[in-house]
């Protein structure tokens, strides 16, 4: 159920609180805890793919309500989470790294999926992806 606050009692927000978009809440891998904003579950924004905490998830997220290439499973946890890094790729480096290589070794093209996001009609990223994309294939080198 729904509260005025973009909430639901199933654990988090169901809207972004940025851009009041849709969000996909997921649960963290937890190898890769420590880069998420709530150590269990995040959620993220179908536009703005933003992340934000959240502290409960599905088992089984929804990640192709925000774009059909969009990772799935444990991949589009990592991907998710890298998109929430990218505002600050310089800062974050190692995050972004780490969040990449796992999203690459549970099955997730990350430049490709950068690429199609980029293109993707109803996403209005918080980031300019092309931009994000460059700096991102000259850091996995």
């Amino acid at each position: 159920m729904s509260n005025d606050h973009g909430t639901n009692d199933a654990g988090g927000p169901t809207t972004c609180p940025a851009c009041g978009g849709d969000v996909v809440r997921f649960p963290v891998p937890p190898a890769l805890r420590r880069y998420a904003p709530d150590a269990g579950a995040a959620a993220v924004c179908v536009v703005c793919l933003r992340t934000h905490a959240a502290s409960e998830a599905p088992s089984e997220p929804t990640f192709e309500s925000i774009h059909p290439a969009f990772p799935t499973g444990e991949a589009g946890a990592a991907f998710a989470l890298t998109l929430g890094l990218l505002d600050s790729l310089a800062l974050r480096r190692d995050a972004v790294d780490d969040c990449c290589a796992h999203a690459e070794r549970a099955g997730a093209d990350v430049l490709l999926t950068l690429d199609r996001l980029a293109d993707a009609e109803g996403i209005e990223p918080h980031v300019d992806l092309d931009r994000r994309r460059r700096q991102l294939a000259e850091l996995l080198r």
